[in-house]
């Protein structure tokens, strides 16, 4: 097994946790984190954003003098996840906000998800019958699935929002991003 620890920022001889987290927040200007769907045709979501919200994606990498990848100019850090739902993104926010600092969160849902061709219970059915597991209490069941859009939005802007792991300062924006005319369009917004 190959030793990795060169790469590994604590494992670094005079490593200082907050000497390296500033370190960090100055390379990258991370304000935003878009949360949104796995779905190969959703890959126009985080430049949508970027143009709503007068951030920058995908920008540019910085190097150093010795060619190595230290910084990024991007504003913007995607978080993917099926369905884009809020749940499966919440440990990425709290560490988003203890590297970088950020200023808002954005959870998209997109036309013709996956996410939408299946119920809550259905799944668990088929995973029990398919797989011999039961899932019923793995996921919260508001999480699983897409029934409605403007209901998964408002559950995912309201799960980011009482989540301990969010800070209490950011914005918080739910959109909807049709696939065929990418557009996106805002249905809540929970400002700080």
């Amino acid at each position: 097994m190959p030793d990795l620890d060169a790469f590994a920022f604590s494992k670094r001889p005079g490593y200082d946790e907050a000497a390296t987290r500033a370190a960090f927040a100055q390379a990258v200007p991370l304000r935003t984190v878009v949360i949104y769907c796995y779905d190969p045709r959703a890959v126009g979501i985080p430049a949508a954003v970027a143009a709503a919200m007068d951030e920058i994606y995908p920008g540019d990498i910085v190097t150093d003098a010795a060619g190595n990848k230290v910084a990024s100019t991007a504003t913007i850090f995607p978080v993917i996840v099926a369905g884009g739902r809020a749940q499966d993104a919440l440990r990425s926010v709290t560490v988003a906000q203890h590297l970088f600092g950020i200023e808002r969160v954005v959870v998209v849902h997109h036309s013709h998800c996956g996410a939408t061709s299946f119920t809550a219970e259905g799944i668990v059915t088929a995973f029990a019958a398919e797989h011999g597991r039961n899932i019923a209490t793995a996921y919260p069941r508001a999480s699983l699935c897409i029934g409605d859009y403007n209901e998964s939005l408002a559950h995912d802007v309201a799960l980011l929002r009482a989540a301990p792991g969010t800070p209490p300062h950011v914005d918080i924006f739910g959109y909807f991003y049709e696939i065929d005319g990418d557009r996106l369009t805002l249905i809540v917004e929970d400002r700080a």
